[in-house]
């Protein structure tokens, strides 16, 4: 499973948006991998425009689905104090989704620089899309 983040969604539904980044997400779905968090769901639907709201919110229902957990906030502060330690600030949001993706133990797919900074000081896993896709090994 891979918990595709808000930056990931948002870039795959433009209609602009990166070819590869819209590819990813597409074998992410076709495979049955791509996972939602709370934060996501927020970020991504929260900022939807008025038209979209309804036909994303239907979209994500359908998506294997991870709450936020007090354990989560917890983690997230304490890799925020790490990160810090390190020089390295991220937002919270981030922080949280990175929290959740640890403890169920599954792998990121964002486009975010932050999430590259918490897979070198901080234990997340990310997902880096092409041959072998979520069966790939972590780099």
């Amino acid at each position: 499973m891979v918990l595709v983040d808000s930056c990931a969604w948002i870039e795959s539904l433009r209609r602009d948006g990166a070819l590869e980044v819209k590819c990813a997400i597409e074998g992410l779905l076709n495979e049955y991998e791509a996972v939602l968090c709370s934060p996501v769901c927020l970020e991504v639907l929260g900022g939807a425009r008025k038209d979209d709201r309804k036909k994303l919110k239907s979209y994500f229902s359908i998506l294997p689905y991870i709450r936020a957990e007090e354990c989560d906030f917890e983690r997230a502060c304490e890799l925020a104090w790490h990160l810090s330690s390190k020089g390295v600030r991220a937002p919270w949001f981030d922080l949280l989704i990175a929290s959740i993706s640890i403890r169920k133990g599954i792998r990121v797919y964002s486009l975010d620089k932050h999430f590259q900074l918490m897979s070198q000081h901080g234990g997340v896993r990310l997902y880096e899309p092409g041959y072998g896709g979520s069966f790939a090994p972590d780099a």
